[in-house]
C-alpha cells in the first residue's frame, strides 16, 4: 500500500470509531450527565493525562532517529514543562468541577482506567517505535474536536466560564492540531512496507479500543 493510502486508511479507523461517537460525549454534549459524572471523570481520567508524558518518554527512548526524537522533545515539552504543564491543566479542571487535589491524587481506578494507562504504556514501550507512535497519532488526532466539544458541553449546560477551568481544552485545540500534523507526516513516512502498515493499524485499533472502553467504564461505574 501506498504511503498516502496507508495514512487515509488510519485515518479512516480512528474516524470510525472517533470518540465524539461514543454516547458518554454524545450525553456530555447534550447536557445529560450530571456534574458529579464529570467530577467522577475528571478524577479517573487523571490518571492517563499525567501518565501521557511517560507514553511519549517511552517513545522517544526506544527512537534511533534523532529527527524524530527532536519532534517528540517537542511534544514532550508542550506536556510537562513549566508550572502550567498539562497535568497541571488538568488538575484545575478537576478542581473546577468539584473535586480537591486529594481526592485526584487518592482517586482509585476503576478497571477500564487501568487497562487505558496499562495499554498505551505497552505500545509506547514497544521497540519497534512506530508502534508507539501509532497510539500517539491515535489518541491526539482526536483531541483538538473532543477538547472543542467538551469546552461548549461545559459552557452551555453546567456554567463552566473559568478560564483556568477550561484550559487543558483550549489549549489542545491549538496544539495537538500541530501535533496531529506533525506526527500524521511521521506515520506515513515510516511506515514503508506491509508488516509495519500492519503493526500500526493492529496498534491503533488497540488504542482505539482502549479509549472507548474507559468511557464505557465510567458509563457503567458513574452513570
Amino acid at each position: 500500500m501506498n504511503k498516502e493510502s496507508f495514512i487515509e486508511q488510519v485515518d479512516a479507523q480512528i474516524e470510525k470509531y472517533h470518540l465524539l461517537k461514543h454516547s458518554f460525549y454524545q450525553a456530555w454534549n447534550a447536557g445529560e450527565l450530571t456534574s458529579e459524572v464529570i467530577r467522577e471523570y475528571a478524577g479517573q481520567y487523571f490518571k492517563h493525562v499525567s501518565a501521557f508524558p511517560r507514553y511519549i518518554s517511552s517513545i522517544h527512548t526506544n527512537c534511533d532517529d534523532i529527527h524524530v526524537r527532536q519532534i517528540l522533545l517537542e511534544n514532550l515539552v508542550d506536556e510537562e514543562m513549566g508550572e502550567e504543564n498539562h497535568p497541571e491543566l488538568w488538575m484545575r479542571f478537576a478542581e473546577g468541577m468539584g473535586n480537591t487535589r486529594k481526592i485526584v491524587y487518592n482517586t482509585v481506578a476503576i478497571k477500564e482506567t487501568q487497562e487505558l494507562v496499562d495499554t498505551f504504556m505497552k505500545l509506547s514501550k514497544e521497540k519497534r517505535y512506530h508502534i508507539g507512535l501509532a497510539a500517539l497519532y491515535c489518541y491526539e488526532s482526536m483531541v483538538p474536536e473532543v477538547a472543542e466539544n467538551k469546552i461548549d458541553g461545559l459552557k452551555t449546560f453546567y456554567g463552566i466560564n473559568d478560564e483556568n477551568t477550561l484550559k487543558f481544552f483550549s489549549v489542545h485545540i491549538h496544539a495537538d492540531k500541530w501535533h496531529r500534523e506533525v506526527i500524521r507526516k511521521l506515520i506515513a513516512e515510516l511506515n514503508d512496507n506491509e508488516e509495519k502498515q500492519a503493526e500500526t493499524l493492529a496498534a491503533v485499533s488497540e488504542a482505539l479500543r482502549a479509549l472507548n472502553n474507559f468511557l464505557s467504564g465510567i458509563e457503567r461505574a458513574y452513570c
